[in-house]
C-alpha cells in the first residue's frame, strides 16, 4: 500500500498531462511584401490565425484587424480613404526600456497621403 502511496501523485501528474490540450503551434510574424499587392497582403493578412477584427468604427476610412497575442496590428485603407489603396502593420516592441510602437507599410495609392496616414497613427500610438 506503501508504494501506490508514492506511486499516486506522478501518476495524478501524468494522467492530467495526458488530458491537457496541447499548446498551438507559434504563427511567425508576417512578412509585408509590397510586391504581392494590396489586395493579396490583405487576403493573407485575413487568412492568419488569431486575427480578429477590431470593433467597426463608423466614418473611418480603414479596417483594423488585431493578432490576439497582441504582437501586431493591421490597418487596411478602404476605397473611400484618400490614401487607399494602402497597408501598415503596427507593432509594439521595446526600446531603450519603453514600449514604443513601429509601423511599415505599403502605398499603393497616392503618396502623400499614404504619408498623412501613417503619421496620423504614428501620433495615436505616441499618445499612449
Amino acid at each position: 500500500m506503501r508504494l501506490w502511496g508514492a506511486l499516486a501523485p506522478g501518476l495524478l501528474a501524468l494522467g492530467l498531462t495526458a488530458c491537457a490540450p496541447e499548446a498551438p503551434e507559434p504563427v511567425a510574424a508576417f512578412q509585408l511584401d509590397c510586391a504581392q499587392g494590396f489586395d493579396a497582403i490583405r487576403a493573407e493578412i485575413l487568412a492568419r490565425p488569431g486575427v480578429k477584427p477590431a470593433p467597426d468604427a463608423p466614418g473611418e476610412p480603414y479596417e483594423i484587424f488585431s493578432e490576439e497575442t497582441g504582437r501586431a496590428s493591421y490597418i487596411l485603407t478602404r476605397p473611400e480613404a484618400p490614401a487607399h489603396p494602402a497597408v501598415f502593420i503596427q507593432t509594439a516592441t521595446r526600446r531603450d526600456g519603453a514600449r514604443v510602437m513601429e509601423h511599415e507599410g505599403c502605398a499603393f495609392g497616392d503618396a502623400a497621403e499614404y504619408d498623412q496616414l501613417l503619421a496620423y497613427w504614428e501620433s495615436l500610438a505616441a499618445a499612449r
